[in-house]
């Protein structure tokens, strides 16, 4: 019997087999936790990370320490845009890790922000 984590691995395995980033347009990948959400910008041909934010990031620690988790997520999304968008990178591929994609939830939402401050996927 499975349980939701082995479910969603399936779905991330399956989603994995389907994209990958390159220079030109890197991955955007999510992880969330209970508490906490992360979001990173991947070139899978040299394995390297482009870009990085999250809610226990420096510059973002204390700005959502009393946010709700949507809110935060919100946040997290736009400084991952600006943080492509200072590295030089325009274009991302979206990788949602196997979570559920809505435009409510923590995952759409971290997407939708990006989206508004200049990402492109």
């Amino acid at each position: 019997m499975s349980n939701k984590v082995d479910t969603r691995l399936r779905r991330k395995y399956r989603i994995r087999a389907k994209i990958h980033g390159t220079a030109e347009r890197p991955r955007l990948t999510v992880y969330r936790s209970s508490k906490h959400i992360y979001a990173q910008v991947v070139n899978d041909d040299t394995g390297t990370t482009l870009a990085f934010a999250g809610t226990l990031s420096k510059d973002l620690r204390d700005a959502v320490k009393d946010d709700r988790k949507v809110d935060a997520a919100r946040k997290v999304g736009e400084a991952i845009a600006k943080a492509c968008l200072a590295a030089g990178v325009t274009q991302v591929v979206f990788d949602r890790n196997g979570y559920v994609y809505q435009e409510q939830n923590r995952v759409g939402v971290l997407a939708d922000a990006a989206r508004k401050a200049g990402l492109s996927f």
